[in-house]
């Protein structure tokens, strides 16, 4: 199959997301990873927007990338006045990168309504914008703003614009679904048309009002698009942008065309993930090819034919997109579930142990707990139903005060007394929360037996009630997300006393810890 391109536009479109906000370094941080995934372009931004922008263009010209061109967005000249002196166009030139994309009005009720000029000077702006940088050497892409529903309303003047465009040196010519309300088939219908009335290139730019947007930018390729726009993971203003990780993925695994460079497809988790981590946003679990759910399985039925063969309930191989497959443990788990999830405990096919831990987890499941999330807390009950369990350490007893100064400052204090390789150990520490000083009071304990402690980090931490209906009273469900230098687990506690609940879940991440690196040899 034919190579298709990728122009990626997470730095301007995508930016335009409700809370997005890059700064310049993560900016600069997300083009080089781009580069290094293959990306063929990256819109930077607007340089005549902002000053982040400007100081973009001027900072990346350091970076030394090695396969994306870097492009500047602007718009076409100003009505009635020479490109010569166009403020806008002297910005994407002093930009210096080698390519220049400009987006210009197709749709008549745009160019008469909101730009306020007649129809033959918009033909004129156009043209006249992408000689003018065609001639100063520059690549240069026309975003064809509108222009679906430009064609819709007035099919051959959305057509002359195109022409204006290409007759002028335009490479590429991009057909944008702005509103984002066309469906697939006509994008497929429209495409053809445009590719053979222009004698450059087509590209596609999609926007996800109806939840379409990356089948609408499959379509444009199977019309002739040899260029398709989006962000990473879909960011962008109102519903966002066609979703360049689910573009890139269908268009390689489910229609053979090249993208990237070769090798990197593997690595489309990692880079969506680093976008999400860049951009502070959380992961969307269900996200395809790359969510953490994508590869989920949990209903007995279902993990019983994946631990046969995979393809039963998998499309594709998880490794070939750089993700994983999961085996997610619940009361709606089977046997079959238990042995995949056991197999590193060599248990034999132990029908009765496995029956055993089943019949906990429903039970445990029955009070409040969940162990999707909670992996690690799974593990070490495991290891307790098989008789593999040590406890590292006692609890004797903790204690957490809060208590309001007269500056109206809150002062939280945690106390733990433990039993620790036949001593006893009694700590205390202060907190920015009974949690935060619970966990401080535990390590200073724990520490100094076991100084791996010192890597580990509280990731995150989420508390969710159980039982709704019994108010105050009612049952809470602490999950906790830790990590250290290598991995990332979770742990579950329940209890009708939220310290309660995150003590246990706090304990069970501490023991996992400490159990992972002694299987590990460290």
């Amino acid at each position: 199959m034919s190579r298709v391109s990728i122009y990626d536009t997470t730095l301007r479109d995508g930016s335009q997301g409700e809370g997005v906000n890059f700064s310049l370094q993560d900016k600069l941080l997300l083009t080089r990873r781009l580069d290094e995934l293959g990306v063929d372009y990256v819109e930077g931004g607007y340089p005549l927007s902002n000053p982040k922008d400007f100081e973009y263009f001027q900072a990346v010209r350091e970076l030394p990338l090695k396969h994306t061109k870097v492009c500047a967005f602007g718009m076409t000249r100003r009505k009635n006045s020479p490109p010569e002196t166009d403020t806008c166009l002297k910005a994407l030139l002093d930009s210096q990168t080698p390519v220049v994309t400009i987006v210009g009005k197709t749709w008549d009720f745009h160019v008469t309504n909101v730009l306020g000029t007649t129809l033959d000077e918009n033909v004129r702006m156009i043209a006249d914008s992408v000689g003018f940088c065609k001639t100063q050497g520059r690549e240069v892409f026309y975003d064809a703003e509108h222009f679906f529903d430009g064609y819709r309303a007035n099919p051959e003047y959305a057509l002359r614009t195109l022409k204006a465009a290409a007759d002028a040196g335009a490479n590429v010519v991009i057909l944008c679904d702005t509103n984002g309300g066309t469906m697939p088939e006509r994008i497929t219908e429209v495409v053809q048309v445009a590719r053979h009335a222009v004698r450059c290139e087509i590209g596609i730019h999609c926007h996800n009002d109806c939840e379409l947007a990356v089948a609408n930018t499959l379509a444009g390729v199977r019309g002739g698009a040899t260029q398709v726009q989006g962000t990473m993971n879909g960011i962008g203003e109102r519903c966002g942008n066609a979703d360049l990780v689910s573009t890139i993925a269908n268009l390689a695994l489910k229609y053979g065309h090249e993208v990237l460079t070769p090798g990197s497809l593997g690595r489309l988790t990692e880079a969506s993930r680093y976008v999400y981590e860049l951009a502070n946003m959380n992961f969307r679990p269900g996200q395809p090819f790359v969510g953490q759910s994508a590869f989920a399985h949990k209903g007995g039925m279902h993990t019983h034919a994946v631990a046969k063969d995979p393809t039963t309930y998998e499309h594709i191989r998880p490794e070939q997109v750089g993700n994983e497959r999961r085996v997610l443990v619940s009361e709606l788990s089977g046997h079959s579930t238990i042995l995949t999830k056991t197999t590193k405990y060599d248990l034999n096919n132990d029908k009765a142990l496995m029956t055993k831990i089943l019949t906990a987890v429903q039970d445990l499941e029955n009070a409040g707990y969940e162990f999707e999330a909670a992996e690690a807390s799974f593990d070490i009950l495991v290891k307790k139903a098989a008789g593999l369990y040590k406890p590292w350490f006692e609890r004797v007893a903790y204690r957490v005060n809060s208590e309001t100064d007269a500056a109206g400052r809150t002062l939280t204090e945690a106390t733990v007394k433990l039993k620790i390789a036949g001593s006893t150990e009694h700590t205390v520490s202060e907190g920015d929360g009974p949690v935060n000083a619970l966990d401080a009071a535990l390590r200073k304990a724990l520490t100094g037996y076991f100084p791996r402690l010192e890597e580990m980090r509280l990731a995150d931490y989420k508390v969710r009630v159980v039982n709704a209906r019994a108010g105050t009273a009612a049952r809470v469900r602490v999950v906790i997300e830790s990590r250290d230098d290598n991995d990332v687990w979770g742990t579950v506690g329940v209890s009708e006393n939220v310290i309660e609940a995150s003590w246990l879940a706090l304990v069970d991440s501490i023991e996992y810890k400490l159990f992972k690196d002694e299987e590990q040899g460290n």
